[in-house]
């Protein structure tokens, strides 16, 4: 029997928070402490980049040696990191209590007090960053107080944040998606410093409740979703691309019109929109998927 799709849904924003990896032992558990932290393939900065993780995300550890490790992020994927970036915690994952906001600003600067021209910001975070409500702090009409990963208490701007846990509707999303268009192409990248086209379509879907795989050829095998005519295409399906539906090597989220939305290195290298019956994008357009009823 499949379980509810509300309950898939909870599930999936459950795993984003990193509930699941707090289920490991809790030595493995570590925390972001970089506004981006770059994942490669192997133990080496000359490595490719694989994903990245964001500040504040709970991902626990695989392996490790001489200042790296391995990690699993929420959406099970595996990478190495430098251990420089993770901070180990104790008890419950970060943030751990039920009061958190999410940065939804495409960034977001991080202060040590409620100014914005005292010092400069502790850091600058990406769009998605979840922040824990300091309960010790003292907001102000402006201000939200925050506890950080590493137990620094800071200040951020209202304005820049939004109560976590919410999903949008279809419309909201490719709304939501416009807001990227001109942010660099980033190959890896899954925050607003840059994403990669799976990234892309990966936050977008996640905005709306679903935790999807992270690379393009296994969304499109994904058991989530079902595949679409491309003559019954409606705003919020996903498009994949390659030379064969064997080697989908690209993916976008159509927003209607013939009109899709992307990171892509063509032509330009940045989310942009594109059309499906461009002479580039036609004869690649190989797999249309839509979320299963």
């Amino acid at each position: 029997m499949k379980p509810p799709r509300f309950l898939a849904r909870a599930f999936a924003l459950a795993l984003l928070l990193g509930v699941a990896a707090a289920a490991q032992d809790a030595p493995t558990l570590r925390t972001v402490t970089r506004p981006v932290l770059n994942m490669y393939s192997s133990a080496s900065v000359d490595a490719d980049v694989v994903s990245q993780a964001i500040y504040a995300t709970n991902v626990t550890i695989v392996d490790q040696r001489d200042g790296w490790a391995r990690i699993r992020t929420p959406d099970d994927y595996t990478g190495w990191v430098e251990t420089s970036g993770l901070i180990a915690r104790t008890g419950d994952p970060y943030p751990s209590r039920t009061s958190a906001v999410q940065v939804r600003s495409l960034f977001a600067h991080i202060y040590r007090e409620d100014s914005v021209t005292k010092h400069a910001p502790l850091l600058t975070v990406p769009f998605e960053t979840r922040l824990e409500i300091d309960p010790a702090g003292v907001a102000t009409e402006r201000w939200a107080p925050v506890l950080l990963p590493d137990g620094r208490r800071a200040m951020i701007q209202k304005g820049d944040v939004m109560p976590a846990g919410g999903i949008l509707n279809i419309d909201d999303a490719i709304a939501l998606a416009k807001r990227f268009v001109g942010l660099p192409y980033t190959w890896g990248g899954t925050s607003s410093y840059g994403y990669d086209c799976s990234g892309f379509t990966q936050m977008l879907m996640r905005q709306r409740g679903y935790l999807m795989p992270r690379d393009a050829s296994v969304q499109a095998r994904w058991t989530g979703l079902v595949p679409v005519e491309r003559n019954e295409l409606k705003p919020g399906d996903l498009l994949y691309f390659g030379p064969t539906a064997e080697r989908i090597t690209h993916t976008g989220m159509y927003i209607g019109d013939g009109l899709f939305i992307n990171a892509t290195t063509h032509d330009t290298p940045m989310v942009r929109i594109d059309n499906v019956n461009d002479p580039y994008w036609n004869p690649l357009l190989v797999a249309a998927r839509r979320i299963r009823p």
